[in-house]
């Protein structure tokens, strides 16, 4: 139960420094709505990329792993529909975000 609690502040802490690194992202609604963002890309990536990424498995061998990179934009520009005050201004702010994001909630989990 901590484990997994510590896991989520990490990635509220991956989201914060994502937010304040990547130009075209913005949070409107203070931290509720990064408590939100946390918890919808921690659902994200562990339900529905799973699942997606399956789906997607021929397109991106043809495309040598690039389209799960686009795999990733297209999953973090969801949060912004999902997600009301948290705002992702183009693709390619949700592809430097989702890139970011990840790095970061991989670099924070390492270190818990």
């Amino acid at each position: 139960m901590m484990h997994t609690i510590l896991r989520y502040l990490g990635t509220v802490a991956a989201v914060v420094l994502t937010v304040n690194i990547v130009p075209g992202i913005t949070v409107a609604g203070g931290w509720e709505t990064i408590l939100l963002v946390a918890l919808v890309w921690s659902v994200i990536t562990m339900v529905v990329k799973p699942v997606l990424t399956i789906l997607t498995l021929p397109i991106t061998i043809l495309t040598f792993g690039v389209f799960s990179l686009i795999l990733n934009a297209l999953l973090f520009w969801l949060i912004a529909i999902i997600v009301p005050g948290f705002v992702v201004s183009g693709f390619l702010a949700a592809l430097l975000g989702a890139l970011v994001l990840s790095v970061l909630s991989w670099l924070i989990h390492q270190i818990l």
